[in-house]
């Protein structure tokens, strides 16, 4: 049975500072013949029952209908219609089936009862959300709660979506946060870095194997797409996927099914896809890295998240997000040890420009709480972090040239930089305090309080 597609029409149209639109497919039944004549139901599940029992989604009230007839299974881009062994039996446009792919305009008669597969575009204005969080995530940036307002209309449909962005604006956390928010929260929700698996393993990974079928497979297992079955599957860095294994995933995507490596029988899956790049995957496609046919089946709903320097007001809320949700902030009773953050700090945040964005953010924050001597993190610990950072970047540089420099001259840097490293994660581990470090370190309190003095390392001289 091949599967019949109809163009994909789910896409944003425009997002900009006046707000967003976005243009929703939509497909309905209407009864166009029979006792229930100009009927409606829209099909926005992942399952319809059709027949005349009250149990059913679509209730037909004709008695020549089977109590249980037909149902339609929507999985992504496509209606599958099965009848349920029903008395009458279904036709589609004519022909008796038991199973077929529908397109708009697809007549199906049951008993007396004429049924029309009717497709449709419903142009959506979104406005930015009143919410300044969703999921993980918050923001009161215009930008953000743009986002916010897409998200909140597009997760509950079961639309294929991909996320574009910098490295570290938080994809997988839009990603979870659609899921979260969907008909399938309480399926699983499996994230597949297709750029951490060596490109000889991905096919495997994705669809599975079976015994034997390559060396090392010493029994048969299931990939990521099995795993997520009845829920979402979230494929990160997916422009890191290779041309040969691009049209492997499109075809899955196509019919619904997947096939295990070294074996010969097609599975069914029923899972949202999700898909995140910090490429450009229009580019990638002009180039010829990327198949058109895979990036138009997968841009269903396309969202490009902003870095965090062109959103600076939205650094506050993270902040606050990172110290109440993140265990470096809980002491042993389950309280906050930072409990506040000077506005000086928070301005000097707002200055930086943020090459690694949201994530880079979180391990400034961490590392600044942990110098802080008391509840609040102050301009002077974001500076000594922000120094760090720039001596850290120095010392890289510098290691680069040390060939040409006598033996014990190189040594010497060497040692220097292990001993800043060490001492700095020593340090970090007990909360910079002096005595607690000595003791783990195994090394005699005064030695390790002049060697901070030679760095320029603050701690918490606490007995």
């Amino acid at each position: 049975m091949a599967k019949k597609d109809f163009e994909n029409k789910t896409q944003i149209i425009k997002t900009d500072d006046a707000g967003a639109s976005i243009s929703l497919r939509k497909c309905q039944l209407a009864v166009v013949e029979g006792p229930e004549k100009g009927k409606k139901y829209a099909l926005v599940k992942s399952t319809t029952k059709v027949g005349k029992k009250e149990n059913n989604d679509f209730i037909i009230a004709d008695s020549t209908v089977s109590r249980n007839h037909m149902v339609i299974d929507y999985s992504s881009d496509s209606f599958l219609l099965r009848d349920s062994d029903s008395t009458n039996g279904t036709y589609l446009n004519g022909t008796k089936v038991k199973e077929a792919y529908l397109v708009p305009g697809d007549r199906i008669k049951i008993g007396n009862t004429t049924l029309e597969f009717v497709a449709f575009e419903e142009k959506v204005r979104i406005e930015p959300s009143e919410k300044e969080i969703f999921g993980s995530m918050v923001g009161k940036s215009l930008k953000m709660r743009q986002i916010f307002g897409i998200l909140e209309k597009i997760s509950p449909t079961l639309a294929t979506v991909i996320i574009e962005g910098e490295t570290g604006t938080g994809k997988e956390l839009v990603a979870r946060a659609i899921h979260e928010n969907s008909p399938r929260k309480n399926k699983p929700f499996i994230v597949f870095d297709c750029s951490s698996v060596a490109p000889n393993l991905i096919e495997s990974e994705l669809f599975g194997h079976e015994k034997g079928s390559f060396t090392g497979a010493i029994k048969s297992r299931r990939g990521a797409f099995e795993e997520a079955a009845g829920g979402t599957i979230f494929l990160d860095e997916i422009g890191e996927l290779t041309l040969d294994l691009q049209p492997k995933l499109l075809r899955a995507l196509e019919s619904r099914e997947i096939r295990r490596v070294g074996a010969n029988l097609q599975v069914p899956i029923d899972v949202r896809v999700i898909c995140a790049t910090n490429r450009n995957l229009k580019k990638e496609v002009s180039e010829g890295r990327f198949r058109e046919d895979l990036y138009y089946r997968l841009s269903v709903v396309k969202i490009l998240l902003p870095p965090l320097r062109e959103r600076a007001e939205d650094i506050p809320p993270i902040v606050e997000r990172f110290l109440t949700g993140g265990k470096f902030n809980k002491n042993p009773d389950g309280t906050f040890r930072i409990t506040k953050v000077e506005d000086d700090a928070l301005k000097s945040l707002g200055r930086y420009k943020w090459p690694g964005n949201v994530r880079e953010l979180q391990n400034i924050v961490e590392r600044a709480a942990a110098t802080a001597e008391k509840e609040t993190i102050t301009k002077d610990n974001v500076d000594f972090v922000f120094s760090e950072l720039e001596r850290e970047e120095d010392r890289t540089e510098k290691l680069q040239v040390v060939k040409d420099i006598p033996f014990k001259a190189a040594k010497q840097k060497v040692v220097e930089v292990f001993e800043k490293d060490y001492l700095l994660d020593l340090l970090r581990r007990n909360g910079f305090n002096l005595s607690k470090a000595a003791r783990e370190a195994g090394i005699d309190r005064k030695h390790i309080r002049n060697l901070l003095k030679k760095y320029g390392i603050p701690t918490k001289d606490e007995e």
